[in-house]
């Protein structure tokens, strides 16, 4: 049975022998991978909200004081219905005046309304080509940096393990992940900790991935979820354990996380799954050391 304090040592232990690149592998996860995955899942996110205005004065309209307030007071003094005044009326204007000015012609609505429509079709757009981006060029770099992470638990992982997922069992990995994201995404419409929940459930299948890329969907999910089975609570308290250091980061402006919290988190992590698959098989967890 695995303990904070023992995946977080490891961790830590492999992580100082192979700092500069693992601070790299980090920075990479951290920005690409976790940022463009958020930006893909954050198409439910955008609402227009905006009031149309309208040119209608309503007469009956009281003022915070409760007191109605006089024609004067609304309609303004130059368009005033002086009969000795020279104005022409309003059916007097041409006609392209008239259309304009007409307040059930509404131009303020039908305005608004188009640069609704535009900012929706661009951020569509925008959207869609998030989504291209992380399932085909973020997914497999998320299974590389996995590998990576799993890697230096042994030895001295190399920057190009980053891009293992590229040629290897790439099309597995990509419909792998982009189920994982449907499901977890679809599971969090039911108020979201459902979602929540499931994202602890699939937290493995990129690591399971890492090792055996060809793994089949079914398979991944449900090798996943039988590491996670009882571990999901001890995991989100793990994660929780990191907290101080996550404040620690804010206070620094995001430098601590990069050069230190991030990679020791990503560290740690691939320690939780060597622990989950090979528990105390001492022979598959060797911790390598500096010569």
């Amino acid at each position: 049975m695995w303990t904070r304090k023992e995946l977080k040592q490891r961790g830590m232990h492999c992580f100082r022998l192979n700092y500069w690149k693992t601070v790299f592998i980090a920075l990479i996860a951290s920005v690409l991978v976790a940022g463009f995955e958020n930006a893909a899942a954050a198409g439910g996110g955008l609402t227009f909200n905006f009031t149309p205005g309208s040119s209608q004065v309503q007469e009956n309209w009281p003022d915070e004081a409760g007191i109605e307030p006089e024609a004067n007071d609304i309609v303004p003094e130059a368009f005033s219905a002086d009969p000795d005044s020279p104005q022409e009326s309003m059916d007097e204007l041409p006609e392209e005046i008239s259309g304009f000015m007409n307040e059930d012609s509404g131009p303020d609505t039908a305005v608004l309304i188009m640069i609704a429509a535009a900012a929706l079709i661009v951020f569509l757009v925008i959207l869609a080509v998030a989504i291209l981006i992380c399932v085909f060029l973020v997914y497999p770099l998320e299974v590389g940096t996995k590998r990576y992470f799993v890697t230096n638990l042994h030895m001295p992982a190399e920057v190009k393990e980053v891009a293992f997922g590229y040629d290897h069992g790439y099309k597995n990995i990509v419909k792998t992940l982009f189920f994982r994201d449907l499901y977890t995404f679809l599971w969090c419409l039911l108020f979201i900790v459902p979602g929540i929940i499931k994202s602890y459930e699939y937290r493995m299948i990129p690591y399971i991935l890492a090792e055996h890329p060809e793994t089949p969907v079914k398979e991944a999910f449900a090798q996943s979820r039988a590491l996670m089975q009882g571990n999901k609570w001890r995991a989100f308290i793990l994660d929780l354990s990191f907290i101080g250091w996550d404040i620690l980061s804010l206070l620094t402006l995001g430098l601590l996380d990069i050069f230190y919290v991030a990679p020791y988190r990503s560290m740690t992590n691939a320690a939780l799954y060597e622990a989950l698959v090979y528990g105390n098989r001492q022979e598959e967890t060797t911790v390598w050391t500096e010569s």
